[in-house]
């Protein structure tokens, strides 16, 4: 259903979607009108996501505050099914959780937050772990460091297409 140069489509989308139908389509070494059909065809098959501008903490912080990036693991104390999908729900319904990952073996989620200040992460765990009856336990750890981030999906493609070639 894929072949290579759709791989390569994703793969360059994935490092950066601003790129122009021409540009994208001179990386590839493709037509400019094959590579929009080809982008498009992706778009229809619902591969992509969405696409977004990953702004730069580091840059933003001297302007609006550098804020606190939380990472929690949560454990319920009942883990079938529809506890499972209540907590998740809750979750992924507020703006300040960036991700929310179900893991296996030991907590039952991972979350990635991003709040203001710690008085903003107080009032979202309150909401989060506090008002949910079925939380157990939560273990959380304050970020002090970025050291990479990176949307892409490694296992997209051959590692020959991820450098390029």
């Amino acid at each position: 259903m894929l072949d290579l140069v759709d791989l390569q489509l994703l793969v360059q989308l994935q490092r950066d979607a601003g790129l122009s139908n021409l540009q994208l389509a001179a990386l590839l070494h493709i037509s400019p009108p094959t590579c929009l059909r080809r982008v498009r065809r992706l778009q229809h098959m619902g591969l992509m996501e969405r696409q977004v501008v990953i702004v730069r903490p580091e840059v933003l912080a001297p302007m609006v505050g550098h804020g606190l990036q939380a990472l929690a693991e949560v454990t319920l104390e009942r883990q079938h099914a529809e506890a499972m999908d209540a907590f998740e729900a809750v979750a992924v319904a507020e703006d300040s959780v960036q991700q929310c990952w179900r893991v296996s073996p030991g907590p039952d989620f991972m979350l990635v937050m991003a709040c203001r200040d710690m008085p903003a992460y107080l009032a979202l765990s309150q909401r989060l772990f506090t008002a949910q009856a079925n939380v157990r336990n939560v273990k959380t750890f304050f970020a002090t460091k970025r050291a990479k981030f990176s949307p892409h999906l490694p296992a997209l493609a051959p590692n020959h297409l991820a450098d390029g070639g």
